[in-house]
């Protein structure tokens, strides 16, 4: 399946997007400001950073557009009206399968809804889960909380890699680079000695 993109926007493309109704699923997506996020800022904010990471890498997909616009409002807002997203334009239904692809669903543990992903998804949900991810890893740099860095690096190395590997190359390299300098900043804080210390007391 052929993804649309364009490393260098010219008119023809700047004219596709200015033809997007993206505005109806921003309106849903402002459901999520109240949202905080663990880096600071909120839910909201992340919708729209996934958006820029999509258009920066040179997706011009509407239905992909569209669903990074909302692709955490079914799993973080409760009690959120699905047939919203499937209602606000002819692209709807289509928008919210793909949200649904990078939803975790009740019966799914973190590892279990990734795996999920890598293994069964279609090539438009992991482009908008490595995008999800870049911007997640980015807001990492303002988490404090070391083990949970740790965690995420480990959890971004394991199941992201392998799928923007599989779905653009470049978003790979990004990923890489980004693992590379939350674990200096463990390494940097001593964090990794600390835990040896730990285990060896234990021992």
């Amino acid at each position: 399946m052929k993804i649309e993109r364009s490393l260098h926007m010219d008119d023809s493309n700047m004219n596709q997007l200015g033809e997007m109704r993206i505005a109806p699923y921003m309106q849903l997506a402002t459901a999520l400001i109240g949202k905080a996020r663990h880096a600071g800022g909120n839910m909201f904010r992340h919708q729209m950073d996934t958006l820029a990471i999509l258009i920066d890498y040179g997706y011009i997909d509407s239905v992909l557009l569209k669903a990074s616009v909302v692709h955490d409002t079914v799993e973080d807002i409760e009690g959120f009206d699905k047939n919203r997203i499937a209602n606000a334009d002819e692209e709807g239904q289509q928008v919210l399968d793909l949200v649904l692809e990078v939803t975790r669903r009740e019966d799914e543990d973190k590892k279990q809804f990734l795996m999920r992903i890598l293994k069964e998804g279609t090539p438009k949900a992991k482009i908008l889960k490595c995008a999800d991810r870049i911007s997640n890893m980015i807001s990492l740099g303002y988490v404090t909380d070391p083990k949970f860095i740790e965690r995420y690096c480990d959890e971004t190395e394991y199941f992201l890699l392998p799928m923007a590997l599989e779905v653009d190359y470049n978003m790979y390299q990004e990923l890489i680079e980004l693992i590379r300098t939350r674990r200096r900043y463990l390494e940097d804080g001593g964090y990794f000695d600390t835990r040896e210390k730990v285990s060896e007391s234990t021992k």
